[in-house]
């Protein structure tokens, strides 16, 4: 271990595996420092594995827990996942480095009666949450970020700093701010193939 990660990364892996052995028995290794806010509302699945310096938080709005992350899920460096309604992260999901996930917004911006206003400050604007769910053996790429709202379906690839605003099928490959699906899997064919633009 000393060759792979040094004397003072042997000593730090040492730390955080004491620490996962005695605070979270269920998880693989979860690397300090991390940020856990409101453990009680937060359902770590097993074997659960974190890089350093992520922020986990859940603010639920009834007295439940809100967010669920599923079996062998790992997560890499500098994740930000928060959940006031419901956040679902499904078995063997793996989440690149400097990933942001939430279900919740500062504010409502559909274009109906009841938006927020752009004088009232952000930190004064009413919450608004909707369900995200991810579904099994997704890979975010790294900077992803989901928003409010969305379902990526099983299987499916979102590549690095693409933005998922809306709902993404099982089986593509999604890229873009907003990501799109670009590649789908072929099952009979066993491989991946490109959307072809039909417009």
């Amino acid at each position: 271990m000393i060759h792979r990660y040094g004397v003072i990364g042997t000593i730090r892996m040492f730390i955080s595996i004491v620490y996962t052995k005695l605070f979270y028995p269920s998880a693989r290794i979860l690397r300090l420092p991390i940020d856990i806010r409101n453990r009680g509302s937060i359902d770590f699945g097993t074997r659960l594995t974190t890089g350093i310096g992520c922020r986990i938080e859940a603010y639920p709005i009834k007295n439940r827990k809100c967010l669920f992350i599923g079996s062998d899920v790992q997560i890499n460096d500098y994740v930000h996942i928060t959940a006031m309604h419901h956040v679902h992260i499904g078995n063997n999901v793996l989440l690149a480095s400097k990933i942001y996930i939430s279900d919740c917004s500062h504010g409502s911006y559909a274009g109906r009666d009841d938006d927020s206003h752009p004088d009232t400050p952000p930190v004064k604007r009413n919450l608004v949450a909707k369900k995200v769910v991810i579904h099994e053996n997704v890979w975010l790429g790294e900077f992803v970020t989901v928003l409010p709202g969305v379902t990526i379906g099983r299987g499916t690839i979102v590549g690095a700093n693409s933005v998922v605003t809306k709902d993404l099928p099982s089986y593509v490959i999604a890229v873009g701010a907003p990501a799109v699906p670009i590649k789908r899997f072929n099952f009979r064919e066993n491989r991946w193939e490109i959307i072809k633009n039909e417009t």
